[in-house]
């Protein structure tokens, strides 16, 4: 892969096989150089978060993000390789898949929708975008108990002074001009499967023919008293995290939980804050995803910034006053200052609704799904965060995934399901996370792991981390040593295992290697 400039813009040039092709340069998800990623047989992995591309066709074939790319064409003249490009495809480095528009004729008052979409996280939005683009011309509704058309929610608490339309995934002009019917502030209290039709929280009921459920998660609850404290949050919108930002500054913030959220949260305020103290439920943070080693190395980089770690058990008591936190007592009497708090102690599944509906939880809330991401009630899906799936590198076990990059995957499939169609579930999970301007990657699953081999330098935060079940490489995470996550997630990609003994040699060259494998 070679990128080349082309006066007005920069397109990737890739030979393979000794042919040629071009296309777009830039991942469309983050603006990433796809030339720094990894090519293997027919397409080329973003070295960020892992998104795939067709090098023949520019089409987005993994996850994250929403748009594909534009392909150029490519001739070759003696010695010389010409490529003519369109120059506005070069200038925007992304491309939007024709959709088709909605032929029924709809009045928006209509009670019912063909398709009727509960949440607007990612695995509502490329459903719909999805059903759009493989020719689905009826009504599509999605509902959303958010004020805001989709936005990039990985990024609250990454960027807390982030407004809504500075992570704003499509407008509200897109969707229209693309026939996706968006109702925000809508909460759904109840599903009758049987009338096929839900119930908003004021009482409006809707019918559909097929339902995609991707409620997402909630902040699991947690008990203190004075529940309702206007300086205690939830992360969950971007009015949230614009206030978080706001009473921090220069005061003291008390993150309670330390997951991903949570401890980004706490890497976000360093900068703003007078002081920064993180009450964990485990003494190493991400100890359980990561392991004690990496989490005792990123726990090091957070000491080194000035945040404090207290332990859930060493608290007392949280006192308030008027309406808002004023402090955290330890059992050993000193205070903690606390004039904003975050609650960042996990999430459950957003399935309350569903108690009565007939649609099958698990013991957790999880909703069930095949691999077609359809329920165990004809004409319902669900995706994303919400449920649990078969999984086929564990011999299709049911697992959660509540990865981003996964609810895209979800939401794709299970538009191929609503229209009759089964699409190979080809996917590697794929995971990020951002803390003091570093970035943790991950790809596989990993839960269960039994051991973890280091390659690198930990206290240089430079490693890439292998987790390993019995003899095999199940899942890996990696900081400043780019793009080994996106090559292992291609060899795992691929169907291939890698074995745990491939990694202890201390030689993973030919991870590493740029040539294609």
């Amino acid at each position: 892969m070679r990128e080349v400039d082309l006066g007005c813009g920069r397109a990737l040039l890739i030979k393979q096989h000794g042919e040629f092709s071009a296309m777009a340069h830039k991942c469309p998800h983050y603006g990433a150089p796809l030339v720094k990623g990894v090519l293997s047989k027919g397409h080329v992995r973003c070295p960020w978060h892992g998104a795939c591309f067709s090098t023949a066709t520019g089409d987005i074939e993994d996850f994250p993000g929403l748009d594909s790319l534009p392909t150029f064409q490519v001739r070759v003249e003696k010695d010389k390789v010409i490529i003519r490009a369109n120059k506005q495809a070069l200038q925007s480095q992304k491309r939007l898949k024709p959709m088709s528009r909605c032929s029924a004729v709809i009045n928006s008052n209509t009670g019912f929708s063909h398709v009727l979409i509960i949440g607007s996280g990612p695995a509502s939005l490329v459903c719909a975008e999805t059903l759009r683009q493989e020719g689905f011309t009826d009504r599509i509704v999605m509902c959303t108990m958010d004020r805001h058309p989709p936005y990039d929610r990985p990024k609250l608490s990454k960027s807390l002074e982030s407004t809504a339309e500075q992570l704003r995934l499509r407008s509200m002009d897109f969707l229209q001009d693309h026939d996706i019917e968006l109702l925000t502030e809508k909460e759904v209290v109840a599903v009758d499967v049987k009338t096929r039709s839900i119930t908003f929280e004021d009482g409006l009921r809707m019918e559909y023919r097929k339902l995609f459920i991707a409620s997402g998660s909630k902040p699991k609850p947690m008990s203190y008293k004075g529940k309702d404290v206007r300086n205690v949050f939830h992360l969950r919108t971007p009015e949230d995290a614009n206030s978080i930002a706001r009473l921090a500054n220069n005061k003291n913030a008390v993150i309670v939980g330390t997951s991903f959220v949570g401890m980004e949260v706490a890497a976000a305020l360093t900068d703003k804050a007078h002081s920064v103290s993180v009450i964990g439920i485990e003494p190493v943070p991400f100890k359980t995803a990561l392991g004690e080693k990496v989490g005792k190395a990123i726990m090091k980089l957070f000491e080194t910034n000035r945040v404090k770690f207290y332990m859930l058990n060493e608290v007392s008591e949280m006192i308030g006053q008027h309406g808002q936190l004023k402090e955290v007592v330890l059992k050993s009497g000193k205070v903690l200052r606390a004039d904003v708090c975050v609650i960042g102690a996990g999430s459950v599944p957003a399935t309350g609704f569903l108690k009565q509906s007939g649609i099958h939880l698990d013991s957790k809330g999880f909703i069930t799904v095949n691999k077609m991401m359809q329920t165990n009630v004809d004409g319902v899906f669900a995706g994303g965060d919400v449920v649990t799936f078969p999984f086929p590198p564990r011999n299709n076990k049911k697992v959660n995934i509540p990865h981003w990059q996964m609810a895209h995957v979800h939401g794709r499939v299970a538009a191929l399901g609503i229209m009759g169609r089964l699409s190979e579930f080809k996917t590697v999970p794929y995971f990020w996370s951002a803390m003091f301007g570093k970035t943790i990657r991950y790809a596989g699953y990993g839960d269960g792991f039994d051991d973890v081999i280091i390659q690198g330098d930990l206290d240089e935060l430079r490693f890439v981390a292998f987790y390993t079940r019995s003899e095999e490489v199940v899942a890996v995470a990696s900081m400043n040593y780019d793009p080994i996550v996106s090559r292992v997630a291609e060899v795992l990609g691929s169907g291939k295992t890698i074995k745990k003994r491939d990694v202890e040699t201390g030689d993973i060259s030919w991870l590493i290697d740029k040539g294609s494998h």
